[in-house]
């Protein structure tokens, strides 16, 4: 095993996960899904704490591992979720009960992202979640942009799509929205953007104005 092969390993190994954290990750699998890895895990719990967050949304429950990590760096917050599946929702539900966090500060709302987003209040949240369908990735972007407050942040994890992004070859039309949200954090004078390799890849950018 090469140098950097044994610190990916290591870097990827290095944070466990609660035993209902490991659970909603075997249900993800069970479903056909593309769960975080417990270290994109890490980092969102560190970015929820680290912004004091009391008010996070997040675009993609599945079955609720995501807003787990985000509840567990914040548990405190209230955490709006955003799917299109009924029964991601239902079972999320319960990994959430069974974490201890009431029902009063998980609001599930089963829906289109694009249909639901518009509707939501924008400079109103902490930190925004992006991890939906990745042929909308751009437009839930945008829609991250707007409704997270100035000194809030969002992450969007599998950013690097399996290596994909960084394959030239690769063109499809997530690829294409992927590398489109990556060089306009670059670009932007609005936000301050960091790229992480850890799991699938983490970008996360901070609004500053």
């Amino acid at each position: 095993m090469t140098h950097n092969e044994l610190t990916w390993k290591f870097l990827n190994e290095f944070d466990v996960e609660s035993s209902t954290q490991a659970q909603a990750r075997a249900i993800s699998l069970e479903h056909g899904l593309n769960p975080i890895s417990p270290a994109v895990g890490a980092q969102l719990a560190l970015v929820a704490a680290a912004t004091n967050a009391t008010n996070m949304i997040e675009i993609g429950t599945g079955c609720g591992l995501s807003g787990l990590w985000l509840l567990s760096g914040a548990p405190e917050a209230t955490l709006t979720s955003i799917d299109p599946e009924f029964e991601y929702h239902e079972q999320a539900r319960e990994f959430f009960t069974e974490a201890g966090f009431p029902a009063s500060r998980v609001r599930l709302i089963t829906g289109k992202a694009l249909d639901v987003l518009p509707r939501m209040n924008e400079n109103s949240y902490d930190v925004v979640l992006v991890d939906g369908d990745p042929n909308q990735v751009e437009q839930n972007v945008e829609h991250a942009l707007r409704l997270v407050r100035v000194g809030g942040t969002v992450l969007v994890p599998h950013i690097l799509h399996d290596g994909d992004v960084a394959n030239p070859a690769k063109r499809t039309a997530a690829v294409n929205g992927l590398r489109a949200v990556l060089t306009a954090a670059q670009e932007s004078e609005n936000i301050v953007a960091a790229l992480s390799p850890a799991g699938d890849g983490l970008l996360q950018f901070t609004k500053i104005s």
